[in-house]
């Protein structure tokens, strides 16, 4: 019996594949750099062919690194940045434009026009989301509008749109099957979460038309099968989630009650709410976690458009570090209490606050400060907006015990204890910190057998570090109300 999962996480800024074996151990990692695409500001699009052929050379080469062959894999696992999406000819398989990505803006003059006209309320009713040019909705329109005679070959049933994990599904199966998930489905504004179904309402809202539209199914299960020239022989697709929502699996918080941050481009912090939509008061998100035979398990969830984004800006943009790792030792330099706060919205504000006309910001600057402090305001940035969405969940009810953290932000020890600091919290960093592509394995290997139960799933996490609050309480909610009056700025222009 095959006894591999290949885990395909195609991301934001690369895509990798990760061999694990059936004790969840990662065995071998291939990974490609994906490039940023910007062609105005404030937006952001992605070249579906480079994240096809970037697939393709990571799968086979990671099952070259592990010795393996496509024979001795018990399926495939996706999980991907949601949001994103691509509109394709059904015959030819090719996008009609790039696609475009979570973080771009484009449609906010639409949202906020969807706002006035008082749809905000149905619509979060329906989707647990709310009217941002973040979900995929406003974004099939936008291009069904600005593609040249997109509406009328839509309107003959000649396009097909979904988010990445199925647009590579179909790749996959050579054009076979147009299925996403629920999880991802869930991250539309199209998708009435309470049924697990799109909805026409919806649809016609944001002008939309169903033919468009993948078949919505579970996260586990047999998906389709890979074309045998892609890995040298058929392999069963058997898992696909959003990446937020795999890493909560990865992250083994199965149960109720139980939360994780992942660090990456940007933050997402989600709380497992078990078979009931909680209906946040705070501006928190409500979405599908994962569908597993029908039944779909939900989450809370706070998302941060900029976290390693800002160290990356850091890197690119101000030239400040050669590298990514740079910023650790670069912030410890800071003087104490140096008062520079960075707001990072590039792209607007996430949750709590949903303003997509905010812009960042460096506040708090005296002649002495410089790259040292610059850079640890950065990193606090990131520290202080975790607080928000922790906050905005206590205030929902949440008893929040500890924080379990991943991505590629949490090898930074001193930026966990300044984040266990920040939120009077302990913080739990796990020895595999690829939790990603770790929970599309784990939904692929559920299907395959290989792991009997979400339970099962839970004994295999196991614990690096754990980071405990040691600031005072009145420090940290100093730093922290001088972030909030940042933040104020920043929305009002004053």
């Amino acid at each position: 019996m095959a006894r591999h999962i290949l885990a395909i996480d195609q991301g934001t800024t690369s895509t990798r594949a990760i061999v694990f074996d059936d004790q969840a151990r990662p065995l071998a990692t291939a990974l490609r750099e994906l490039p940023q695409i910007f062609p105005k500001p404030g937006w952001v699009e992605h070249d579906p062919e480079e994240i096809w052929r970037a697939t393709v050379a990571v799968c086979r080469e990671a099952l070259a690194q592990a010795q393996l062959t496509a024979r001795d894999l018990a399926g495939i696992g996706i999980t991907n940045q949601r949001e994103t999406v691509v509109v394709w000819d059904r015959a030819t398989g090719q996008p009609i434009h790039n696609a475009i990505v979570w973080q771009d803006r484009r449609t906010a003059e639409r949202c906020a026009d969807l706002k006035k006209a008082g749809h905000e309320a149905a619509v979060t009713a329906r989707t647990g989301l709310l009217l941002d040019p973040y979900f995929s909705g406003t974004k099939i329109a936008w291009i069904l509008d600005n593609v040249g005679g997109a509406r009328a070959r839509a309107a003959r049933g000649e396009l097909a749109a979904g988010t990445i994990e199925c647009f590579l599904l179909w790749r996959l199966t050579g054009g076979k099957v147009h299925a996403s998930d629920a999880s991802n489905a869930s991250r539309t504004l199209l998708l009435d979460i309470a049924r697990g179904a799109w909805d026409d309402d919806l649809l016609k809202l944001f002008d939309v038309p169903a033919s468009l539209l993948p078949a919505v199914v579970d996260c586990a299960g047999p998906l389709g099968t890979t074309v045998p020239e892609i890995l040298g022989a058929p392999v069963p697709v058997l898992g696909m989630a959003g990446d937020q929502q795999a890493a909560t699996l990865g992250q083994a918080c199965v149960r109720p009650g139980m939360v994780k941050a992942t660090y990456g481009t940007g933050c997402f912090a989600m709380l497992n709410t078990g078979p009931e939509i909680l209906r946040s008061r705070h501006r928190l998100l409500s979405t599908v976690a994962w569908q597993l035979g029908g039944q779909r398990t939900y989450a809370l969830e706070g998302s941060i458009f900029v976290a390693g984004a800002a160290v990356q800006w850091l890197r690119d943009g101000l030239k400040l570090i050669e590298k990514s790792s740079d910023v650790a030792a670069l912030a410890a330099k800071a003087k104490p209490d140096h008062g520079v706060v960075l707001v990072p919205a590039f792209v607007g504000l996430g949750a709590p606050y949903w303003d997509a006309d905010a812009r960042g910001a460096l506040l708090g600057l005296t002649r002495d400060s410089g790259p040292a402090e610059i850079a640890a305001a950065t990193l606090d940035s990131v520290c202080h907006q975790t607080r928000d969405l922790t906050e905005a969940m206590a205030g929902d009810g949440a008893a929040i015990a500890a924080l379990r953290v991943d991505g590629g932000m949490v090898v930074n020890d001193p930026l966990m204890q300044r984040l266990a600091d920040t939120l009077g919290l302990a913080v739990e960093r796990p020895r595999v910190t690829e939790t990603t592509a770790l929970g599309a394995a784990f939904l692929a290997g559920l299907a395959a057998g290989l792991w009997p139960s979400l339970d099962a799933l839970s004994a295999t996490w196991a614990l690096d570090r754990a980071f405990a609050p040691a600031e005072p309480a009145a420090a940290r909610d100093r730093r922290h109300a001088a972030w909030k009056a940042a933040v104020t700025r920043v929305r009002t222009g004053a």
